[in-house]
């Protein structure tokens, strides 16, 4: 099932997509606070209630948003990619390298990425499958991590360069407002096999920058949620964006930046894809 959280006649719905046609199911001011497909997979109904006979309505009429809206955690993986770590030149981790990136980063799929004017020269981006927990995770095998998932979904991981390597750490580079573009759907689990086998792909401006695949992961999904679940509780609805591969801007000869006005596609394969426009604010 391809799910979304779609704005309609100005009212917010967790809703199913089919093809061209979309079927919104459940107003987030009838039964939840902040967030629908959130609530609805910790409550383990999702594919039950989203299932259900309602009236659809064109996708082109609706407004498609980041997919969740109040995650508990987003946690991301840095240097997972081989390719990525032969461009930067740096280590291979030994464990997953873990970061995290809070809800106010999340922006919608076709939503702009609006930056404060001089807070960046070096805007980056970096296309990632994301994978969002479906059943309370504490300590489980890389056996049996698979089970705690939901499904996948897209993320862009854009980052401040400068931000993130003058600091000592990465928290505010990787966290200005719209930071963290998701969706535009989520995919449940039963329709993806083998999240280790689908292709990556970003383009800036038309021109494909990334162009790789999960099978480049060190550290794959089931090992990662497994690996995670070993120090903190992974919630339903909770997001793990895995990584990038290689064709960053920070990692091109010469280096390239993000500008304003720039349009930034990524794209996994069978999962979906987002289109985001830059634009420097203020």
């Amino acid at each position: 099932m391809k799910i979304s959280r779609i704005r309609h006649q100005g009212r917010v719905f967790a809703a199913r997509v089919e093809g061209d046609t979309v079927h919104p199911v459940v107003a987030e001011d009838d039964r939840f606070m902040a967030d629908a497909v959130r609530d609805l997979i910790a409550d383990g109904t999702a594919l039950d209630v989203l299932s259900a006979d309602v009236p659809g309505v064109p996708l082109a009429d609706v407004e498609v948003l980041s997919p969740l809206a109040a995650p508990q955690k987003i946690v991301c993986i840095g240097l997972n990619y081989a390719d990525h770590i032969r461009e930067t030149g740096l280590e291979t981790p030994k464990v997953p390298l873990a970061f995290v990136k809070t809800a106010h980063c999340l922006t919608g799929p076709t939503a702009d990425v609006r930056v404060p004017r001089g807070a960046s020269e070096q805007l980056d981006w970096e296309a990632e499958l994301a994978v969002v927990i479906g059943r309370t995770a504490r300590d489980v095998s890389a056996e049996r991590a698979m089970d705690h998932v939901f499904g996948y979904t897209v993320a862009n991981d854009v980052s401040a360069r400068d931000a993130q390597f003058s600091d000592g750490q990465w928290f505010r580079g990787k966290n200005f407002d719209d930071f963290c573009p998701l969706g535009p759907y989520l995919v449940s689990a039963d329709e993806i096999p083998d999240p280790q086998a689908l292709a990556v792909s970003a383009a800036v401006n038309g021109t494909t920058v990334q162009d790789s695949s999960t099978k480049e992961m060190i550290f794959g999904v089931a090992e990662t949620v497994a690996y995670l679940s070993r120090y903190m509780t992974l919630h339903p609805g909770d997001v793990i964006a895995t990584g990038t591969p290689h064709g960053v801007g920070m990692g091109r000869t010469p280096q390239l930046w993000l500008r304003d006005g720039d349009v930034v596609e990524v794209e996994v394969e069978n999962v979906g894809r987002l289109r985001n426009t830059v634009r420097l604010t203020g």
